[in-house]
């Protein structure tokens, strides 16, 4: 059994933010329905490549989530979801501000069936704010709350990154934690509660090793002039056959034994000044260095015991082969409601008592409606009823 076995969760999210929290909350045990549009199409279900009926990645964002379609249009779908709130008493929901009350299901309407009811909404910018009611993605976020402007080389455009920064650790990851801290403070005190977690907001938040030297010192963050985006040693080094390794050798005593690996433990003087112009110096040594190596000879070099935080840039396709994400578990395979299974990426937390438990793949919508809804406790004539006044879809 899950470690959050017994939470019981009304999933209105789409694409990235929301279902991935879900699923997260879902590989712990919590019961997830995912309640879906009979019409209006998810872009991750399309993603390339596919696998069966659904894409690869929603298969993977909505595994263990059991699917309700139903048309939030039709005045009667209001009177289902009241049903459901009786018992799936968290809701989560990514529609921009006040869609979710236009529908008649906004969290004061459902509170008034269940008063201990958690909700949380997800949005780009917020509930409040001039920006409240405007579309973003991912890029957007990251631009608006400066984190962009100096995640980029001198002179270069910001680089897109490969992956989603504020969909996923400025929306999934924060509402994942909310909802949790929401639900111990029910456990304590009765109350459920309203969360509004924003993108932006929380990417905001990621400014922290040097936003707040600015709201101190005034020091703007700007391109490869910090610790951490080129401004130092700590960087990406390219190889003879134009691969790259990462060097994040900060600390004296893997300073030391990078100057080793290059062939001149001396270098540390320049390694560890804290003058511009000697890092700069130490860093164009390491170009130098990593460029008379093919990449496999800074493999054999490094061997299986280097302890200098030196590491290959990676492939994906190399990093599912490495022996430390092997060991780690990180692949599962994930069975298919139709048979057989999918191999997907496992949820990154070991719990030494409740491990990750994963049911089946994301499934097509409607895939439950009518056994959600039998549980629910409607009759087979009502839910016949309900299938033909288009309150399920068509």
């Amino acid at each position: 059994m899950g470690i959050l076995k017994g939470l019981k969760i009304l999933d209105f999210t789409t694409l990235l933010p929301g279902p991935f929290a879900t699923m997260m909350l879902a590989d712990m045990g919590a019961e997830i329905i995912k309640v879906e549009s009979p019409s209006r199409e998810d872009l991750v279900k399309h993603l390339p490549p596919m696998d069966g009926e659904v894409s690869a990645a929603f298969a993977h964002l909505n595994r263990s989530k059991r699917s309700l379609a139903l048309d939030l249009k039709n005045e009667e779908a209001k009177e289902v979801v009241f049903q459901l709130i009786q018992e799936y008493d968290i809701v989560i929901e990514q529609f921009r501000p006040g869609v979710m009350d236009r529908l008649g299901i906004g969290y004061d309407k459902l509170k008034e069936v269940n008063p201990k009811i958690i909700f949380c909404s997800v949005t780009g910018y917020g509930q409040t704010g001039p920006l409240r009611n405007r579309a973003g993605h991912d890029i957007n976020y990251l631009s608006l709350a400066g984190a962009a402007s100096y995640s980029s080389r001198k002179n270069q455009a910001p680089v897109p990154a490969g992956i989603q920064v504020a969909d996923l650790a400025g929306g999934s990851m924060p509402a994942v934690i909310a909802i949790l801290a929401a639900v111990y403070h029910r456990v304590q005190t009765g109350e459920g509660q309203y969360i509004d977690v924003s993108l932006t907001d929380a990417v905001f938040s990621l400014n922290a090793m040097f936003g707040s030297g600015y709201l101190v010192g005034g020091i703007e963050p700007e391109p490869e002039s910090l610790l951490l985006n080129g401004g130092h040693f700590y960087d990406y080094y390219e190889t003879k056959d134009h691969r790259y390794f990462s060097v994040g050798s900060l600390e004296p005593q893997f300073q030391a034994k990078l100057c080793t690996l290059i062939g001149d433990s001396s270098l540390i003087h320049l390694s560890s000044s804290q003058k511009r112009e000697d890092q700069q110096a130490f860093k164009k040594i390491l170009i130098r260095a990593f460029k008379e190596k093919t990449f496999i000879e800074w493999l054999d070099l490094l061997g299986d015991d280097f302890d200098g935080c030196v590491e290959p840039v990676l492939s994906f396709s190399e990093s599912v082969e490495h022996p430390q994400i092997k060991a780690r578990e990180l692949v599962v395979s994930v069975p298919k409601t139709e048979g057989g299974s999918q191999k997907q990426i496992a949820f990154p937390i070991k719990f030494s008592t409740q491990p990750a438990e994963y049911k089946y793949t994301g499934v097509q919508t409607g895939k439950h409606s009518e056994a959600i809804l039998r549980e629910a406790g409607y009759e087979k004539e009502s839910i016949k009823l309900l299938m033909e006044k288009g309150v399920l879809g068509r």
